[in-house]
């Protein structure tokens, strides 16, 4: 059989660079080489050598995060060289991407998410209004930022400057969200036409962090993940439920994984990230490992979706 001419990106010049990278290299180790004809390419210094390949490239797998990587950027660049790659395409990936885009879309689907206020660098923001309206705690994060980078909870008035200088370091839009301390869970998606929600997995930051943050997510032992989520089956089945709803109204394709905190036993969907992370060890892969997709057939179907498309 003649092997699929792919093209693997990760790097980029995002903050989450590094991760990028180190995930890329543990796709490569995975990908079957006896099916595919690997070259890789790194965005921050490969587009030039990207396009002069383009018309011997059968299809392109991007282990990308952050912006320039999962926002429509590079999948746009990709559609003009006419090369087909896995997950969402342009309008899915920025809709995704912008938490306060996502926010809007959810709430025009009736999928529940916490109450928030959106500024920009050029906004007054009245500490005092932003509290009335969603009390303390309450979380700061920049609109277009992944990995909960620049984000901070803020839990009394006098820390609000530090964290809002914080989140617009990284973007020119901040979202302030209202708090939910509950049982943070995770569900992937998989598929272009006929859907399948992976099996949840509950998300327990040890005690020395507030959130599941950049460091709770990428330092080993810091946090642990449980699958399937210890939780009873309707919840389970709501959640599932939800990630789908997400999925679909976030115009995705191929993969997804919807982030929710369960309280009181209502669901509440925070984002959607259409590039999950991609080690053998991350929460997709971990889901898709319980539906009987190791790691390299997970790799195999989403480059099929990738062809299908």
């Amino acid at each position: 059989m003649e092997k699929l001419r792919l093209a693997l990106l990760s790097g980029g010049i995002s903050s989450e660079r590094e991760v990028s990278l180190n995930s890329g290299s543990q796709v490569y180790e995975f990908l079957d080489k006896n099916k595919y004809e690997i070259t890789r390419y790194d965005p921050k210094t490969d587009l030039e050598k990207l396009v002069t390949h383009a018309a011997n490239i059968d299809v392109a797998l991007l282990i990308l995060h952050g912006p320039y990587g999962e926002d429509g950027t590079i999948q746009g660049l990709l559609e003009l060289l006419g090369i087909p790659y896995q997950g969402a395409g342009v309008l899915g990936s920025s809709l995704a991407m912008n938490k306060l885009a996502s926010k809007k879309m959810y709430t025009q689907a009736e999928i529940p998410t916490p109450e928030f206020l959106d500024f920009t660098k050029n906004d007054n923001i009245d500490v005092a209004t932003c509290v009335e309206k969603l009390g303390l705690p309450l979380v700061v994060k920049p609109v277009c930022a992944g990995s909960s980078i620049g984000m901070t909870i803020v839990k009394q008035e006098s820390e609000f400057e530090k964290a809002i200088k914080l989140a617009f370091r990284h973007d020119d839009f901040i979202l302030l969200e209202q708090y939910i301390k509950g049982i943070e869970l995770t569900c992937g998606v998989l598929g272009n036409k006929n859907l399948i929600s992976l099996p949840v997995i509950e998300i327990i930051p040890n005690k020395n962090y507030d959130f599941f943050d950049y460091k709770a997510k990428y330092i080993k032992g810091a946090t642990q993940e449980i699958c399937p989520a210890r939780i009873k089956d309707k919840i389970k089945n709501k959640v599932q439920e939800y990630a789908l709803d997400a999925h679909k109204a976030l115009f995705l394709k191929g993969y997804s994984r919807t982030d929710m905190i369960l309280f009181n036993e209502e669901i509440y969907v925070l984002e959607t990230n259409t590039i999950p992370g991609m080690t053998k060890t991350s929460l997709y892969p971990q889901a898709a490992e319980k539906a009987g997709f190791s790691f390299s057939k997970l790799l195999d179907k989403l480059i099929a979706l990738a062809m299908e498309k």
